[in-house]
């Protein structure tokens, strides 16, 4: 029997998981006009598909409006039916943006920032991800030994990513317990989340088709290494021209630089259940796990909250171009538009407030005393996602970056999440978020 070939819209929800519906391919010019049904309480769904208490109830209705440019289609050629998806907006019958869609929120994050420095951003997102099912492989952090018997896995991976149209740049063994790296090359606004999205997709189909299973949790081994999702940006002014370096700048900062790091400094601790907002999250932001444990800025610096990342050019113009900064308290239990919405606004509001960024540091911050890192304007990142959620409910500036309502419903999503797994034992927990992420 001929197959009838399927088209998943899927939206980035709150879980960080891509969900949605299917319809047929030959479809696809009509739901681009009518769009897909959704339901409000379905943003509710945790990633362990428990339901969180939903202002919504079994009442109202959406549409998932999918974004043409985002259609992806990857044919393994190894008899399965090829993957077709096409990420998607979150849409009112009427057709205005949801409160609740990530890819919308981001949308509006990104307006924001060209209003108040009329420049743009340009971001990759870094991904570590390890295999589940391998065995221990002793003496093997960034070794050829490890890549070559992850050749297939990699190279079948930078295809796929190829054939969706994404812009591969590198895949590595990384120096956890069958830990890789793949990146993509910068790409403008949102399309960076976009491919974010669509990597961590097509990382999971290739692995299954492979049969070697992967998981981008957090931290599946409290005694191990964790899993980052490391978002470098940097800045174009209107005519497209580097504007995130100044030689004469602190570190190389540009004055727009300065503020919008400034601002991800100071909100960072109200906004990391955003970025890290998984139970186990916070066992990876720790000292010494080179992941971010304090709000500091870092200069080439694996430890700190944002990094200023080195440059290998040598002319100014190219050292401009190639100049940026990363912030490393993400990771993969988040959806890339919110946490790229999150880093934007903040960034926005110390550029609104015209925010003077710290002075890198130089030392280990866990060998200070409250009292010294306060005098440093340094603070510790929440050390649970209950405290991350307290902070981010607490700070109205943070939940004022955001529709109405999302706050709320962020909140609830994540107590039920919380709610779930509270009598797990250690590794009980870090078993379930392993298998779903």
């Amino acid at each position: 029997m001929a197959r009838d070939p399927l088209i998943f819209a899927a939206t980035s929800d709150l879980a960080g998981k891509l969900r949605g519906k299917a319809f047929p391919a030959g479809k696809l010019e009509k739901r681009l006009k009518s769009g897909v049904g959704w339901v409000p309480t379905n943003a509710l769904i945790t990633c362990f598909d428990s339901i969180a208490d939903s202002p919504f109830g079994s009442l109202g209705d959406l549409v998932l409006m999918p974004a043409l440019d985002t259609l992806v289609a990857v044919d393994f050629e190894d008899g399965t039916a090829p993957e077709r998806f096409v990420l998607s907006d979150i849409c009112t019958t009427e057709g205005a943006p949801w409160s609740c869609c990530t890819r919308s929120i981001l949308k509006a994050a990104l307006a924001r920032l060209k209003d108040c420095a009329d420049v743009s951003l340009n971001a990759t997102f870094e991904h570590e991800f390890q295999l589940r099912d391998a065995p221990a492989s002793p003496g093997s952090a960034f070794g050829i030994e490890a890549f070559s018997a992850a050749r297939d896995l990699g190279e079948t991976l930078m295809g796929a990513l190829a054939e969706a149209g994404l812009t591969t740049d590198t895949f590595l063994k990384e120096y956890g317990a069958n830990q890789f790296e793949v990146t993509l090359e910068p790409q403008h606004g949102i399309v960076a989340a976009d491919e974010a999205a669509i990597l961590r997709a097509l990382t999971h189909m290739t692995a299954r088709r492979l049969r070697q299973p992967v998981t981008f949790s957090p931290i599946i081994d409290p005694g191990g290494v964790g899993n980052g999702v490391h978002v470098h940006i940097s800045f174009v002014d209107a005519n497209g021209d580097p504007a995130t370096h100044d030689p004469d700048g602190p570190g190389g900062m540009s004055r727009v630089t300065q503020h919008f790091v400034a601002g991800v400094l100071k909100y960072l601790p109200a906004m990391t259940c955003l970025l890290a907002p998984s139970a186990i999250s916070y066992t990876r932001l720790t000292p010494h796990r080179w992941s971010a444990a304090f709000n500091n800025l870092g200069f080439r610096d694996r430890e700190a909250a944002v990094r200023i990342c080195p440059v290998t050019a040598k002319k100014p113009q190219d050292i401009a171009r190639q100049f940026n900064f990363e912030v490393r308290a993400a990771d993969a239990a988040a959806t890339p538009h919110l946490t790229l919405a999150a880093i934007v606004h903040a960034g926005c509001q110390g550029i609104e407030d015209k925010l003077d960024a710290p002075v890198p540091a130089q030392d280990d911050l866990s060998e200070l005393s409250v009292s010294e890192l306060q005098a440093r304007g340094i603070v510790r990142l929440p050390q649970t996602l209950q405290e991350a959620l307290n902070a981010f409910a607490e700070n109205a500036t943070v939940r004022g970056w955001f529709p109405e309502g999302f706050a709320e419903v962020y909140v609830a999503h994540k107590n039920a999440e919380i709610e779930y797994v509270k009598d797990l034992n250690e590794a009980d927990l870090h078993a379930a978020y392993a298998d779903v992420y």
